[in-house]
């Protein structure tokens, strides 16, 4: 229990420091730790490339006031992560859901490695063999093979 306590209190003050700004972080230490814990999932806009969390976009501010808003209401993470895909769209999701919308962008990329495998065999089974040489090109590449090699 102490152990605990201990660490509940250690999370909260790395929480509190890791805060850009004293003024948009939650008062409660765990409603503080759990809102961090959503930010790493949540894609920003703008950035396209970080979570909120490592943002420091306009926009990624507002996303975390937001999300502090819901988590200080008692929101459960689905309910935060709903009401944002609701407003920005599934983009807004660091790992979109597999479902039928998200479908070819989960399997796109399968779908092309596997056609272009199918596109090989089919042009390795179809290339026509090799030509004979005709004879005026043996009886030089023999020409050519006895000078080289004398």
């Amino acid at each position: 229990m102490k152990a605990r306590a201990l660490l509940a209190a250690l999370a909260g003050v790395l929480c509190l420091a890791a805060a850009s700004d004293p003024a948009e972080r939650l008062p409660d230490p765990r409603q503080e730790a759990h809102a961090r814990a959503i930010f790493k999932d949540i894609r920003c806009l703008v950035c396209q490339n970080e979570s909120i969390d490592d943002s420091e976009a306009p926009l990624a501010a507002d996303l975390r006031r937001i999300i502090r808003q819901q988590v200080e209401a008692g929101r459960s993470d689905d309910q935060i992560k709903q009401y944002l895909t609701d407003r920005y769209g599934q983009f807004v999701l660091m790992r979109p859901s597999f479902d039928a919308g998200n479908l070819a962008l989960w399997l796109g990329p399968f779908a092309v490695v596997g056609l272009g495998v199918v596109l090989l065999v089919v042009r390795l089974r179809n290339r026509e063999p090799d030509q004979d040489l005709s004879e005026a090109e043996a009886q030089r590449l023999e020409r050519l093979s006895r000078e080289g090699g004398a």
